[in-house]
């Protein structure tokens, strides 16, 4: 079938990428031209083109002629000229819904999924790990590896990744979801909902809640966090449930160094080498892994030898006798715990951008941090996707930090505000990152923290 793919956004690129792998003459048409995308998305663009996706940019007038089918993007607006050619045509319109089963059919193994706003990335990674310990062939698929699943998803498909697989286990963003909203999930799991990602939905937590409770209408069996009881009972009378210290279907207790497990069937306590959030993403992971069948044994062996993921409460070493962990904490929940968890400690805090991805409240960051006895924060106004300094944004979060004992400090970018740690901390110290811009482009952020702290130990050793 002859194929019109509306746009060349994060939906309708793995929409033309798979109708062309199952041999559709596929052509993405879009007002700008390749030059304007982000460099990876040209990446994108242009290997779908090397596999025979036919790219009409820059076209402020496309023709729907010699077209027996549309795909039209959820974000295209019903009074844009395309559109309103499309709906005067009797063109086939490829739904998101009839998409996601095309999708699913492709599938045969089964799926797991994860959603929420926090710790779903994290709560993916240990999921997978008990699961090949167990002994499974998975085929994970994660914002940290590719931060748009959608298209990670499509990529395993052409690369024969979902034919291989015992189980496929997918981290899904609220923007998969939207796309891939009609698979079979064998199980799911909700991580947590807060406030995040509203601008994407007019300001509406309650449609950013429905937009993530897609993830429950398709899962067979469903587990979600004890926090969003409220929200999951009144639709899902046999959902079950797990938490820290609650009486819950899966109950976790942390010891030192260790995690216990109490579930239906009985508990296991398990060695455990991580920090903070990990607990509880553990409880949710060995809640999914316990449900499916998985032996306990095997779920003590992964979490025993499992030592977290980048960026997320990561150690990454000791710089003049500091101890340097980085953390993609953005969120008042997210950032609360990790705060929560070095509050006895000598800690000095350097941040990003946090208008990365999204604008957000940076005066509630401010005045989050007020509430702990931090000696110093340190605020960058690099902002990685317009690849501008905004010093601003830096200044709103350091004008809104009320506590007096805080040193506040502005600086144009995170390598400067990485070297900068070294100069207002002492050895013992805890210097401590948070931000997203790790989430979104950890290797090029990383990289920039690591020569910053080592420019740091050199010029103030």
């Amino acid at each position: 079938m002859n194929y019109l793919v509306v746009g060349a956004g994060n939906a309708s690129r793995p929409v033309a990428r798979l109708l062309n792998f199952l041999g559709h003459d596929v052509t993405v048409t879009d007002l700008k031209d390749i030059s304007e995308f982000k460099i990876e998305f040209q990446r994108s663009l242009l290997e779908m083109e090397k596999e025979g996706v036919k790219l009409d940019m820059a076209n402020k007038g496309p023709s729907i002629e010699g077209f027996e089918a549309v795909y039209m993007p959820p974000t295209l607006p019903d009074s844009a000229p395309i559109a309103q050619k499309i709906k005067s045509s009797d063109l086939k319109v490829l739904t998101n819904e009839k998409f996601s089963r095309i999708v699913n059919d492709l599938i045969p193994a089964d799926i797991v999924g994860i959603t929420g706003t926090m710790g779903k990335t994290t709560t993916t990674f240990i999921t997978t790990s008990l699961f090949k310990q167990a002994g499974y062939k998975v085929w994970a698929c994660s914002s940290l590896v590719n931060n748009l699943v959608s298209e990670a998803i499509v990529d395993g498909i052409v690369k024969g990744k979902a034919q291989e697989c015992d189980v496929a286990i997918f981290e899904l963003p609220h923007g998969t979801i939207g796309l891939l909203n009609s698979l079979d999930i064998k199980i799911g799991l909700l991580t947590n909902i807060a406030e995040d990602h509203l601008s994407e939905f007019g300001g509406s937590l309650e449609l950013y809640r429905q937009r993530k409770l897609v993830l429950e209408s398709m899962s067979e069996t469903f587990i979600a966090n004890n926090s969003c009881f409220d929200i999951i009972s009144p639709q899902r009378k046999d959902a079950l449930y797990y938490a820290l210290d609650e009486d819950v279907d899966f109950k976790g207790s942390v010891g030192d160094e260790s995690l216990t497990v109490h579930y239906k069937d009985g508990s296991f306590t398990t060695p455990f080498h991580m920090m903070s959030y990990f607990f509880e993403n553990s409880v949710g992971a060995s809640a999914v892994a316990l449900t499916y069948g998985i032996k306990k044994e095997d779920i003590i062996d992964a979490l025993t030898v499992f030592k977290g993921l980048p960026a997320h409460m990561e150690d990454v070493g000791i710089y003049n006798g500091r101890k340097v962990i980085l953390d993609s904490a953005f969120l008042y929940d997210g950032m609360k715990i990790t705060l929560d968890y070095f509050e006895d400690e000598n800690v000095v805090l350097f941040l990003d951008h946090f208008d990365t991805l999204s604008v957000r409240d940076k005066a509630e960051v401010g005045q989050l941090i007020s509430n702990y006895n931090i000696k110093v924060v340190i605020a960058s106004g690099f902002n990685e996707v317009t690849q501008k300094v905004e010093i601003q944004a830096a200044h709103e979060i350091l004008d809104a930090i009320t506590n007096p004992n805080i040193k506040k400090i502005a600086v144009d970018d995170i390598q400067v505000a990485a070297q900068e740690t070294l100069k207002y901390s002492e050895s013992g110290d805890i210097i401590l990152h948070m931000g997203p811009l790790i989430a979104y482009d950890r290797l090029t952020t990383v990289d920039k923290i690591m020569k910053g702290l080592e420019m740091g130990s050199k010029k103030y050793e």
